[in-house]
């Protein structure tokens, strides 16, 4: 658990406190979010490179050259 610091720039009071209940739920509840949010992004990711590679197969199945295949993929 972190302390928080508030600095009030009119006075330049700065105060150091604990973190309420509710920021440390809010800052659990944000992490859970980026970490699904990261899990998300990945699985979409090979999923993407999942169907390159398939699209590279059936074109390499069809007869295409290494180099046509390039071209098409680039």
């Amino acid at each position: 658990m972190a302390d928080v610091i508030e600095v009030n720039c009119e006075t330049g009071e700065v105060i150091t406190r604990p973190q309420t209940a509710e920021e440390i739920a809010a800052q659990e509840a944000a992490a859970a979010q980026a970490e699904a949010d990261r899990v998300a992004a990945e699985a979409a990711a090979q999923a993407k490179a999942d169907a390159k590679a398939a699209a590279i197969a059936k074109l390499t199945a069809l007869g295409l050259t290494a180099d046509e295949v390039a071209a098409l993929t680039a």
